[in-house]
């Protein structure tokens, strides 16, 4: 039998069936902790996402207005008499730096400077769209007689097909004695893979409406009378080509078969033929014919805040089309 005294000293210990519930407390309240920390990280993160994406957006606002409303001055006073120079470089297209659209522009732009005593087209292009070189040349011609100055090209590394094109409308041309100058001439290219399906056993399923819709589709044989009439097409815009060399040159054209053929020529070689006129670069007309040797830029390039400008209006347009397609039930 066990002492009361001692029953009343001995130490208490903790029955079993409280000992689980003070752990599941005690990891309930860890668990709690651990996801309000994670939570409070993540919405730190958030935030600090968010002011970033911001910033960034404002920094780009920035920059886009700064492109649109800097100005580019000319190196010299446009009271000043000066030649004013527009560049004409790479292939000439519609969606390149030398379409028609920038060139034009550009002319305009430097012709209507009181203080240019003469414009200079710097050229260095293998040519490009027929189409675009025709309105440059015709553009050429108008302000010419618009503004009494006289437009002169200079030929850099190539001047060939349609930078020829345009260079036939200046007043004089000027080459180095190794620029390639020419190349009168059109074509229309593309490949036929009909004779390497049949070897593969592939079967072209092409459906048209109209008997000639596909005669340009290269799996796609070819007839006799599609080739006549794409052959009609070529020569008449070849026409057109001689017949604005012609003009432009008149009685300094020194006509040879070859001439019109497709053929290039050196520089020296052109000045010889009468395809242009003298040996001189942009510096040296500036300076000796235009008595001007303060040469300013007029090129006009399309800069990094427009391209984004078309960009997002494209973006734009596209999302329309589609909330109205949506909205119609079209897809």
């Amino acid at each position: 039998m066990q002492d009361p005294q001692d029953a009343l000293s001995a130490p208490a210990t903790p029955s079993a069936s409280n000992t689980p519930d003070v752990q599941t407390a005690g990891w309930e309240r860890q668990t709690l902790e651990q996801l309000a920390f994670a939570n409070l990280n993540e919405q730190r993160t958030a935030r600090r996402w968010k002011v970033g994406l911001r910033l960034a957006w404002l920094l780009l606002i920035a920059v886009v207005f700064w492109q649109l409303f800097s100005y580019n001055s000319p190196t010299s006073h446009p009271s000043m008499p000066h030649t004013a120079m527009v560049s004409i470089v790479g292939e000439i297209g519609s969606e390149t730096p030398a379409s028609a659209e920038n060139v034009m522009s550009s002319m305009r732009l430097a012709l209507e400077d009181s203080g240019s005593q003469a414009l200079v087209l710097l050229i260095n292009s293998p040519g490009g769209s027929p189409v675009q070189a025709g309105l440059i040349n015709d553009e050429i011609t108008r302000l010419r007689a618009l503004h009494n100055k006289p437009i002169y090209a200079v030929v850099e590394e190539s001047c060939a097909s349609a930078a020829y094109y345009i260079a036939a409308a200046a007043d004089r041309i000027y080459v180095d004695k190794a620029s390639i100058v020419g190349s009168i001439g059109v074509l229309m290219d593309g490949f036929g893979f009909t004779g390497l399906m049949e070897k593969l056993g592939v079967e072209r399923r092409l459906m048209t409406a109209g008997a000639n819709k596909g005669f340009l589709d290269p799996f796609s044989p070819q007839t006799d009378p599609q080739r006549k009439h794409a052959q009609a097409m070529l020569d008449q815009i070849h026409n057109q080509f001689i017949e604005v060399v012609k003009k432009g040159r008149g009685d300094r054209l020194k006509e040879t078969p070859e001439m019109f053929s497709g053929l290039f020529w050196s520089g020296q070689q052109a000045v010889d033929l009468g395809l242009a006129d003298s040996l001189g670069s942009l510096d040296v007309v500036a300076r000796d014919v235009v008595k001007a040797p303060d040469v300013v830029d007029y090129t006009q390039r399309e800069n990094v805040a427009e391209r984004l400008v078309k960009r997002f209006g494209a973006a734009v347009g596209e999302g329309s089309v589609r909330a109205l397609r949506t909205g119609t039930g079209l897809r």
